[in-house]
């Protein structure tokens, strides 16, 4: 993966006719910045700070072309001309900056949520995309024919806007894919059985598109669904083959996936549990089936080296990197600086990103808490180097919260000392990265520490802060992001409990045995824990009081991760607690989950209960009458994720002493 490969990364390319100052691209993925189905200013800020950054070409997310698709109001839609002004701004902040943008219009099909519209969702056939999801409106005629009305409705409308391209999407178990795919079209009509027949409704809404507007049009695809019976790449390698023939795709943008309640879908958001880009040999098969088509590559190229292989190894013409552009809109300027070693890491976490869309919340992420306030950002920046007040500060605590606090406060012009106990930075964030399948997670805090260090920040390592030490020190703050403490629960009378950092700790010695984990919060702290175990050959029983299995842990991840719990044996036990039967035995008991299950031969069991805030330095600080401001971020605060500690403390350091002013105000409202 060496840096050599980023100057042809670099070059110029044209997509059907467009000239792109590089082979970088954007890929579509939603946002929800939107509001009654329309882009605001706070995407059109978004998407300008990646263009500012560098990039050549951004897809939009999916512009939704029809209201049964629209789902909820916080999704983009192209409904009438009233949208028109508000897709024109946001590519005119895009060209302000030199990149260029393409719209990508789709249907969404049958996973369209009607709830906050009261519709139903439409599809081939009446086919739910999950087990308890509603059963979709299976088209009829009409129907079809309004739908291929929209898309060259919406098409129309994207030209009118000044974009650039348009993409239709094809794939990820959208409309055209549900048509597409014999896994969800079960319709003996025009419209299925043979494969020209489900093709029928691509074609008409490609050939709507592109009387519709004259711009380059490209195809996203979906190159294997991961289903039984459903589309492989040899099916959709022909399906593009024939579009193809009757079409004048400017390029195909090849993914994988179907919206699909299984392990299909957790591919589509790769997490940090698959390897170095999983896909990328599907875009090389259609590289090689189509020479002289434009070929697009997407989906976990974490760096802009790593995507550059691909180029380089003709196996695509343009990469996409969605997430690691939402960790650091500037990835090409750095690169195109000689700085890729400046560049943020994205962690492939789905936290800050899909989970929040999960909640139907904007995005963030948790190595950049500046997505979606660009603008207050860049402004808050702006005005607090103006201010040119400098104050002492002492940051007690180098996990994510004080590191991102040292590095905020040190970039808005003070004296920043950072003090950790232990001999490293990272906090449990570095503990927690040592288990198998989270070992990106140490990118945050290595990222935060180089940070730290380049930036002056004094570091003081395996130093315990006291309140005479603050009050000696002549501090005018003291940001406590001293972290939490995990729990554990006794057993009397039953095996031995290992709280989590026992547990994390003991994975190096490869134990065997039986082990039992208790989930009470269904977070990554428990399921990872269980899943390396029974990775180093124990057997593994994650026991959760809840009903739902690693319910906080968002959905596209959590399918891959149920798919690994299966296929290691960890056996899986909702609403039960575990209670103790003698030295060696426990008893499984909930009384909604049936008879007690006893468990014989118990190694341990690993406590991964509620932590507990460790704030005592806070607590102290408190109570004193005088002394200087005190701050308190992070697990510190109240235990909970990264994303809320590096959010906190970038806060936190950023405004020391001027809370009160109108930046902290601007970046506040904006989340």
């Amino acid at each position: 993966m060496a840096d050599g490969n980023l100057g042809s990364l670099l070059t110029p390319v044209r997509l059907g006719g467009v000239r792109l100052r590089n082979r970088v691209f954007v890929p579509g993925h939603t946002t929800n910045f939107g509001h009654h189905n329309e882009p605001t200013a706070r995407l059109a800020a978004y998407h300008a700070e990646r263009a500012r950054g560098g990039v050549g070409l951004i897809v939009t997310e999916a512009i939704r072309v029809h209201p049964t698709s629209a789902g909820r109001s916080i999704s983009l839609g192209s409904f009438g001309d009233a949208s028109i002004p508000a897709y024109a701004a946001v590519a005119e902040a895009v060209h302000e900056h030199g990149a260029r943008i393409f719209a990508q219009i789709m249907h969404a099909g049958r996973q369209a949520n009607g709830d906050a519209t009261r519709t139903a969702a439409w599809s081939s056939s009446p086919v739910s995309w999950a087990a308890g999801a509603h059963v979709p409106h299976a088209m009829g005629r009409r129907d079809i024919a309004v739908v291929v009305e929209a898309f060259g409705a919406a098409a129309r409308r994207m030209r009118r806007a000044g974009y650039d391209g348009l993409e239709v999407h094809a794939g990820h178990g959208h409309l055209l894919q549900q048509f597409l795919s014999p896994h969800t079209n079960r319709r003996t009509d025009g419209y299925g059985g043979a494969l020209d027949n489900r093709l029928r409704l691509t074609r008409e809404v490609l050939a709507a598109v592109l009387a519709a507007a004259d711009l380059p049009v490209g195809l996203r695809v979906s190159a294997d669904e991961f289903l039984p019976g459903g589309l492989d790449p040899d099916a959709v390698v022909e399906i593009v083959a024939r579009l193809r023939a009757d079409f004048p795709l400017a390029y195909v943008h090849v993914s994988h996936s179907a919206y699909h309640g299984s392990y299909s879908l957790a591919t589509q958001m790769a997490d940090m549990s698959f390897g170095h880009a999983p896909f990328r040999h599907h875009a090389a098969r259609f590289k090689r089936e189509f020479p002289d088509l434009p070929v697009l590559a997407v989906c976990r190229l974490d760096s802009l080296p790593e995507a550059a292989e691909l180029v380089a190894a003709g196996e695509a013409d343009l990469v996409g990197l969605a997430r690691p552009h939402i960790a650091d809109p500037h990835l090409v300027r750095k690169a195109a600086q000689g700085r890729q070693h400046e560049a943020r890491s994205c962690l492939a976490c789905n936290q800050g990103c899909i989970g929040r869309l999960e909640a139907s919340l904007p995005i963030s992420c948790v190595v950049n808490p500046e997505v979606g306030a660009e603008r207050e950002w860049r402004d808050a920046w702006r005005d607090l180097a103006q201010a040119g007040r400098s104050r002492r500060v002492l940051v007690v605590g180098g996990g994510p919260a004080g590191l991102a606090a040292a590095v905020a406060a040190r970039r808005a012009g003070h004296r920043v000392t950072l003090a950790e106990a232990r001999p490293s930075l990272g906090g449990q964030v570095a503990l927690a990265a040592t288990v198998p399948g989270r070992v990106r997670l140490r990118l945050l805090t290595d990222d935060l520490a180089a940070e730290v260090r380049a930036s002056g920040v004094e570091v003081r390592l395996g130093h315990r802060v006291g309140v005479e030490e603050v009050l000696a020190g002549g501090y005018d703050d003291v940001v406590v992001a001293t972290g939490s403490r995990p729990a554990r629960r006794p057993l009397l009378g039953g095996p031995p409990v290992r709280d989590l950092w026992q547990a994390v700790a003991g994975l190096a010695s490869r134990e065997a045995g039986t082990f039992v984990v208790t989930d009470d919060e269904g977070t990554w702290a428990a399921a990872s824990v269980a899943e390396a175990l029974a990775r180093h050959g124990a057997t593994v029983h994650l026991v959760s009081p809840t009903a739902a299995v690693s319910a906080r842990i968002t959905t596209y991840s959590r399918l891959a991760l149920l798919k690994r719990f299966a296929d290691l044996g960890v056996v899986v036990h909702p609403m039960r607690t575990v209670r103790a039967v003698d030295a060696a035995t426990v008893a499984l008991t909930g009384p909604l989950a049936g008879a007690d299950i006893v468990l014989d031969g118990v190694t341990a069991v690993v406590d991964a209960g509620t932590a507990v805030a460790d704030d005592e330095l806070f607590r102290a600080l408190d109570a004193l009458p005088g002394g200087p401001e005190v701050h308190l971020v992070g697990d510190a605060n109240a235990p909970r994720t990264a994303l809320e500690a590096v959010y906190e403390g970038r806060l936190a350091g950023a405004f020391l002493g001027r809370h009160d002013t109108p930046a902290a105000e601007r970046v506040s409202l904006a989340y």
